[in-house]
């Protein structure tokens, strides 16, 4: 493996604080440390997209948010809604849960029909679906994968980091093998040192989420 990917180590990183009781502070912290160490965009909850972009609003830094957050089990039209506010408020991209009792339900034009929802809701915005890998077998995540790719998605994503597993290279790799170049691949969930970061990338993973993004990038 190589020391570092082609191009910088930082623009992978959605540098992510996702707590429940993250402060004004505590954000205005994240923006500043993505500012100062490059890194791709900050991923935090939708209460706080407003809050970022007053603070990043003339950098690079992209803001990235979460929608029908930890569960995926809310109703479709909420998630729709949570969207449309978050881009009102200046959200760059949609990191959205998938309906994961629907999914194992079978009933696949719902994942779909609610994915693509939110795209429109998006207006043109990056959308990632959030699978929570940990909770599946490999053909179920191809399946999941397939949907997303099916919807228009724009990245396929592991975990939320709220479930009992996180990312593993397998699962990268096998999302990447499944949508080959049709979508991005995230790696999130448990990513907290420079050099899983990047086995991720090698596995194929285009973004990366993490709590970790100033460790790992190694300033």
């Amino acid at each position: 493996m190589s020391e570092t990917p082609e191009t910088p180590l930082g623009s992978y990183i959605d540098h992510t604080n996702l707590r429940p009781n993250a402060t004004a502070g505590d954000i205005d912290k994240l923006c500043t440390e993505a500012i100062e160490h490059q890194l791709f965009a900050v991923c935090l909850n939708g209460c706080w997209v407003q809050h970022a972009w007053n603070h990043l609003a003339d950098t690079d830094v992209s803001i990235a948010t979460v929608v029908g957050f930890p569960l995926g089990a809310n109703d479709s039209d909420s998630k729709r809604y949570e969207t449309e506010a978050a881009i009102d408020n200046g959200a760059h991209e949609i990191d959205i849960v998938m309906n994961l009792g629907r999914f194992i339900g079978g009933d696949h034009r719902y994942i779909i029909r609610e994915i693509r929802d939110v795209i429109e809701a998006a207006d043109d915005r990056r959308v990632k679906v959030i699978i929570e890998t940990c909770y599946f077998n490999d053909e179920q995540i191809a399946a999941a994968c397939k949907l997303a790719v099916e919807a228009e998605a724009h990245f396929v994503k592991t975990c939320t980091g709220f479930s009992p597993g996180g990312a593993t290279v397998e699962h990268v790799q096998l999302m990447r093998e499944t949508v080959g170049q049709r979508a991005g691949v995230k790696a999130s969930g448990g990513i907290r040192d420079r050099e899983t970061t990047l086995a991720m990338i090698e596995a194929g993973a285009t973004r990366i989420g993490t709590s970790y993004g100033v460790t790992i990038v190694g300033v």
